[in-house]
This record gives structure tokens, C-alpha cells and sequence, in this order.
């Protein structure tokens, strides 16, 4: 248990300097309240009204998110395999090749289906 002691302190040292910060705040900031302060701000434009649940986003959204997954796991698996592309020999080689070919069939899909043009 004593190794832990130290991270122990340094956690109670975090929370008490947090709640410490956000009490102190609130009594000795600035209390300006208006309108203009609390409403919603977007680029300079008056925000647009939305319906009662929320506003409904056009798909395009999700497909482009999920592209930026798709090709950051791809990131993420190949740094490592490149750092120790040496040690792991020619089965690692025909693995990411592999993978890499599955990565580029769906950039493929998603570029005939238009996914990648903007509108």
C-alpha cells in the first residue's frame, strides 16, 4: 500500500485545490448577469429557433465522423507496426498489407457513393 501513498496525496492535493478554486470563484468573481451573457452565440448570428427536442442533423454528419474513425484507427494501428516493423517479420507484413487493403476497399465504396464531396 505504501507505494500508492504518494498518488494518494497528489489526488487529495488535486481535489482540494479544485474545490477550493471553484469557491473561491464564486465568491470573489465579478457578478454581471444579462441577457447577452447566457444566449447561445454562433459565428456572430443570431442562433436559428430549434424545435422543441432538438434539431435533426443531416446524415452527412455521421458518415463523415465515421470516416474520421475509420481512417484514425487505421493511424493508430500503423504507427506501431511501422516503429517495430523490423522485429515482427514477413507475417506481420502480409497482416497490415491485408488490413490495409480492407481500408482502402472502403475508401473506395466511400468515394463512388460521394461520400467524400462537400456540400
Amino acid at each position: 500500500m505504501s507505494p500508492y501513498i504518494p498518488i494518494l496525496g497528489i489526488m487529495a492535493l488535486a481535489a482540494l485545490f479544485l474545490g477550493a478554486s471553484v469557491t473561491l470563484s464564486a465568491f470573489l468573481g465579478p457578478r454581471r448577469y444579462n441577457r447577452a451573457k447566457y444566449d447561445s452565440y454562433e459565428c456572430g448570428i443570431d442562433p436559428t429557433p430549434q424545435p422543441e427536442g432538438g434539431g435533426r442533423f443531416p446524415i452527412k454528419y455521421y458518415i463523415i465522423a465515421m470516416l474520421f474513425i475509420v481512417f484514425d484507427i487505421e493511424t493508430v494501428f500503423l504507427y506501431p507496426w511501422a516503429v517495430s516493423f523490423g522485429q515482427l517479420g514477413w507475417f506481420a507484413l502480409v497482416e497490415m498489407l491485408l488490413f490495409m487493403a480492407t481500408v482502402f476497399i472502403a475508401y473506395i465504396y466511400v468515394w463512388r457513393r460521394g461520400g467524400l464531396e462537400w456540400d
